[in-house]
């Protein structure tokens, strides 16, 4: 009997004074907030990959158009209308005369807000034409 309740003892104090595993409230709500955070952007954020992404297959298509940058231009504002692009349009491209033909490039910003004063500018340019090799300067 004596040599059980030792035991007993033991097990019951082992349990009660065991490490907890798991999160707490506070550490889950913090997760909780974060992943927030991040859906949030992202949502505000995809819509503008996606219209960039319409923006560069339209430039494409509007060259392989037509020859002249006033038919070019039109063929884009068309494209545009159908992919319901609307930061960017026609008179706003600019063309460049190479020795291959036409080259079609577009830059634009695209400010997100976020929250109170903070927001976020996104940069994008793209090209018909190859992209240009950045090079880097050592002093």
């Amino acid at each position: 009997m004596c040599g059980n309740k030792f035991v007993n003892r033991y097990v019951n104090q082992r349990y009660l004074t065991s490490n907890q595993k798991g999160m707490s409230l506070v550490g889950l709500i913090f997760t909780l907030s974060v992943l927030a955070m991040i859906v949030i952007l992202a949502a505000k954020v995809a819509p503008t990959v996606l219209e960039y992404n319409s923006i560069k297959k339209a430039i494409v298509r509007a060259k392989s158009a037509g020859d002249s940058i006033g038919t070019i231009q039109a063929a884009y504002d068309k494209q545009a209308d159908v992919d319901y692009i609307t930061s960017i349009h026609g008179r706003d491209l600019v063309f460049e005369k190479t020795d291959t033909g036409i080259e079609v490039s577009f830059a634009y910003e695209k400010k997100i807000h976020l929250l109170g004063p903070a927001s976020l500018l996104l940069e994008y340019e793209g090209t018909t034409g190859k992209p240009a090799k950045k090079t880097t300067t050592q002093d």
